[in-house]
Parts: structure tokens; C-alpha cells; sequence
């Protein structure tokens, strides 16, 4: 499958599964991490590193193509945390320190 202009590049997905340290939306830690989006591709969304989370393949899959939050309030999965946690990864990547040297290599 060709990578589509608007994909995370491997130094970028390797920046968001540091900064989130496991599973956006459950936390685990200990199973592989696949990108999601938070808003899904038949809604709008994009893959890019405003919109991509890891997430566990549990998680993923349960998630599909809903909405985050009534999602996670289905799940009864800690929405404040998710939403506190986004908004910070957002802001460490805003940051010069975040400047990912990989990204800077091509």
C-alpha cells in the first residue's frame, strides 16, 4: 500500500507512541499500539499528527468509526484522561524540546 500524502512519517509515529507511553484510550501498555484516528477518515479526519493516536487493537477495533467521547463514555473508559493527556501530547509536540531529530533526518 502507497503512503498517501498525508501520513505520519516513521519518526513521527515513533514521537507519538513515546509521548503517550501506551494505549490513548485504555492505558495498556504491554500489547502492540496501531494508529487511530481520533476523528475517523469517513468523518472528516486525517492521518496526521494532529489526529493520530496509538491505540491497542482492542481498542481500535471496539472504537471503529465512532466518535471519541460517546465512545469512550460507552466503554465507561476515563474521558477527562484522554482529553487532558491529548492536550498535552499536543502541546510537547508544539514545544522546540519535541523537535524530533529523526523528522529533521528525513
Amino acid at each position: 500500500m502507497a503512503l498517501v500524502e498525508h501520513d505520519l512519517t516513521p519518526a513521527q509515529w515513533s514521537t507519538l507512541q513515546r509521548l503517550w507511553g501506551g494505549c490513548a484510550y485504555c492505558g495498556a501498555s504491554d500489547r502492540p499500539l496501531q494508529r487511530d484516528c481520533v476523528q475517523p477518515i469517513s468523518r472528516g479526519g486525517r492521518y496526521t499528527l494532529d489526529n493520530i493516536v496509538p491505540a491497542c487493537g482492542a481498542c481500535n477495533a471496539s472504537k471503529s468509526n465512532d466518535e471519541v467521547t460517546s465512545w469512550m463514555r460507552r466503554k465507561k473508559l476515563d474521558e477527562r484522561r484522554f482529553l487532558v493527556r491529548f492536550v498535552e501530547v499536543r502541546a510537547a509536540l508544539a514545544t522546540p524540546d519535541e523537535i524530533v531529530v529523526d523528522d529533521i533526518r528525513g
